[in-house]
């Protein structure tokens, strides 16, 4: 009994674990091959932009988050901004 979990244990240790991110494309992994690389890289520093925090003018703290096109809100001191 001891011989055959020692076994087992070997073969789950043997196999090779995938990945779980992207090494480049980052967040614009969810469009695969489509669109080509270029359009691709444009998209994806519009999104990376659009979904960072970022400072808030009126407390300092980096807590601005994009709520929807041009308005952007501070999850501290809840102050909406317009904008950007």
């Amino acid at each position: 009994l001891d011989l055959h979990i020692s076994t087992l244990a070997d073969l789950s240790s043997s196999f090779v674990k995938m990945g779980k991110h992207t090494k480049k494309v980052g967040i614009c992994g969810k469009y695969g091959t489509r669109y080509g690389a270029t359009l691709r890289k444009v998209i994806k520093k519009m999104e990376v932009t659009q979904h960072a925090t970022y400072n808030c003018t009126f407390c300092g703290k980096n807590a601005v988050k994009r709520q929807a096109t041009g308005i952007w809100k501070c999850s501290r001191c809840k102050k909406v901004m317009a904008g950007g």
